[in-house]
């Protein structure tokens, strides 16, 4: 359950205390055990997860592996079953290459989120209690200092020396000076001085601040969520290949007729062995390496980014770089 959208930034203390039931002290445990089954844990629903055998079946989702896949195909009905069963070898290495580097990806991404687990000085009954973040709930007062992680969406209570780093949320490099006075409504958000977002830093003095969003609630919940609905896009890699891919299997198809008709109408040869012989060539014609030796070359480039403690979830991605030609930056830097 979500909170109807306030101007937290336009209201007073003693406003946003009343709105959210809550007191300068915080939450009783019990209220705070109500709420958390109310509103759910502080977190961001993650992604829909994808199963190894959909990951595994996704590496042969490209047009050079189906030409392959029908070269293992068509030789096995020529009888040339060494040649279908290489053929075959290299395209189930060629995704096994792709698969075991993406679960190394994610194995990586999770380690890092378990990390990232932070915990926050909340006061329940009057009393401090240092609490994991997920058990954050609207109306929760939260005590922080210089250092500290933001865990949620706050509006201040009261502030010493405040500063934060919200180039996660804003793009600004320079921390922001905070104040608790309430704001013309109209205020952007990047503006709100008297609001702390979660995912961002405090560089510097203390606060007390009320929880006023939590989870996908939050403002970088928001984002997430935007994250989500953008359009997978090919890599110039996944774009040339797929070309290749279409030019070679056009180019392979019509020779491999222009061969049987040939022998057809001025050789003379019988339809098997015109059968035979065309199958044949379409097979020597395509590069059954190819796809082992591109996946083999991006697995290199990933483990030298790994060096450089760059994670990259999947192999073609490690290209793109190589191909970025003009970087733009504005005033801050990011």
């Amino acid at each position: 359950m979500a909170l109807t959208p306030s101007p937290w930034h336009a209201w007073d203390e003693q406003n946003v205390l009343l709105s959210l039931d809550s007191h300068p002290d915080g939450l009783s445990h019990q209220e705070a055990r109500h709420r958390l089954t109310e509103y759910g844990p502080n977190r961001l629903t993650p992604p829909k997860g994808e199963s190894w055998l959909h990951r595994f079946a996704r590496q042969f989702n490209n047009l050079l592996i189906y030409v392959l896949l029908l070269a293992a195909g068509l030789s096995w009905l020529s009888n040339h079953w060494i040649d279908g069963a290489v053929i075959l070898g290299v395209v189930i290495i060629n995704a096994l290459f792709g698969l075991l580097q993406e679960g190394k990806a994610e194995r990586a991404l999770a380690a890092i989120r378990q990390l990232l687990k932070i915990r926050s000085t909340t006061l329940r009954d009057g009393e401090r209690h240092q609490l994991d973040a997920d058990l954050l709930v609207p109306g929760d007062v939260v005590m922080l200092e210089s250092g500290d992680k933001v865990p949620a969406d706050m509006r201040l209570l009261e502030c010493h020396n405040l500063y934060v780093q919200e180039s996660a949320l804003t793009g600004e490099s320079v921390s922001v000076n905070k104040q608790t006075q309430p704001l013309p409504e109209a205020t952007p958000l990047a503006e709100r001085n008297n609001m702390l977002y979660a995912g961002t830093l405090v560089t510097q003095g203390r606060a007390r601040a009320i929880v006023v969003s939590t989870g996908d609630d939050t403002e970088l919940g928001h984002i997430g969520r935007l994250l989500q609905t953008v359009e997978a896009m090919q890599t110039p890699l996944t774009l040339q290949m797929d070309r290749l891919g279409r030019q070679l299997t056009l180019w392979i198809v019509l020779l491999a007729i222009a061969t049987f008709l040939f022998g057809l109408l001025y050789r003379h040869y019988g339809l098997d062995e015109l059968f035979m012989a065309a199958v044949g060539l379409a097979v020597a014609a395509i590069p059954e390496g190819l796809p082992a030796v591109i996946t083999i070359t991006l697995a290199i480039g990933v483990q030298r980014m790994a060096q450089r403690n760059a994670i990259v979830r999947r192999l073609p991605a490690v290209e793109t770089l190589g191909a970025v030609t003009v970087i733009c930056s504005d005033k801050t830097g990011t």
